[in-house]
């Protein structure tokens, strides 16, 4: 028996649809780096082949992707050597320019290639600044090699909506650019959340993976794509004061019934889950009890009806969203999908 990671194609479709429903005039710039976010880049081409661009954050993983797509790749990280460019440019990478060694690197290109740059408006991460930016416009204009496919931009705070950060980074933007090359600056948060903020290409990530983007709200009309489940190994009865796990930290108050599950923080859950974490078991929400390790986790099942077996959903669940776990786990949904192991096993579902 092992844990499995069920990959839905049609919540992926059907969030798919509801981006486009939302950026009917956009292209879309479908975030599949980190391995998809740890739903496989294999299980996702369902939304890859409609996406206008795919983006990944490294050149390893321009390779991969390109071994089943034939569709633009944007590379977010751009490219560090002359080597790393030709790579690139024969992976038909979309480049991503952001710093002045970067301009240096590809305006001395021998072939044609396909940039975006990308302008740092408040964050202060990647980004050319304003005086960079117009050193690298007036450069790449007179290099016929050179085709500047659009301006970007990144949120700091789109997740937080009414955050005023928001509307100073795209005052910034705006001033910075105009509608004579492309653009783009949404991400998932704003782009449930700020139509003035679509511009040309919107970026979806998270919400692809029916994730809601935004700290202290689930977004119901997503679709959770990833379901993690794991059968119960063991089923026992804990008499009143015995204990549970590592380190003794949950002690039963009464004589309780617990299911001993397969997973733990060996194939990607979180060893952090707090007691009370909800699993749902044969329907029911069950609560973790002690502490999480590497292969095993307990739970409290009460009279839920259940035997060695059948399968606990840990998340992915309409009863049991990822976002929820997160909270009992002190972290985000982002970090849990893409901390899956290789011992689970991924399994296209419908």
């Amino acid at each position: 028996m092992q844990t499995i990671a069920l990959i839905s194609q049609s919540a992926l479709n059907h969030n798919f649809s509801l981006i486009r429903n939302i950026a009917r005039k956009q292209k879309i710039v479908s975030m599949v780096k980190a391995n998809a976010y740890g739903h496989g880049i294999n299980m996702v081409k369902t939304i890859i082949d409609k996406s206008d661009i795919v983006a990944v954050s490294e050149l390893k993983e321009a390779l991969k992707l390109r071994l089943i797509t034939d569709k633009p790749i944007l590379l977010l990280s751009g490219i560090y050597s002359k080597q790393e460019l030709q790579k690139a440019i024969k992976l038909n990478c979309i480049i991503v320019v952001h710093n002045d060694e970067q301009i240096k690197l590809v305006n001395n290109t021998k072939q044609k290639v396909n940039i975006w740059i990308k302008i740092d408006t408040g964050m202060h991460r990647l980004g050319l600044s304003e005086q960079q930016y117009n050193k690298c416009l007036n450069l790449f204009s007179n290099n016929s090699l050179i085709n500047p496919e659009c301006i970007m931009s990144h949120f700091a705070c789109a997740d937080e909506v009414d955050n005023m950060m928001n509307k100073a980074q795209l005052d910034i933007f705006n001033n910075l650019t105009n509608n004579k090359i492309k653009r783009s600056m949404s991400n998932s948060a704003s782009i449930l959340s700020n139509k003035n903020s679509l511009y040309d290409f919107v970026r979806p990530g998270i919400i692809l993976y029916g994730i809601s983007p935004f700290a202290n709200k689930i977004e119901q009309k997503l679709k959770p794509v990833m379901q993690l489940k794991s059968p119960i190994m063991a089923i026992k009865t804990v008499k009143k004061g015995e204990s549970v796990g590592y380190g003794a930290i949950w002690i039963a108050t009464k004589t309780t019934t617990i299911a001993i599950v397969g997973i733990g923080y060996g194939d990607g859950y979180p060893r952090h889950a707090k007691n009370n974490t909800p699993v749902l078991i044969n329907n029911t929400i069950c609560p973790l009890i002690g502490r999480v390790s590497m292969d095993l986790i307990c739970v409290n099942i009460g009279n839920t009806k259940a035997k060695v077996g059948d399968y606990a959903i840990l998340w992915g669940d309409e009863k049991l969203r990822i976002e929820t776990v997160a909270k009992f786990s002190d972290t985000i949904a982002y970090q849990l999908v893409t901390s899956i192991s290789s011992r689970v096993k991924f399994i296209k579902a419908a």
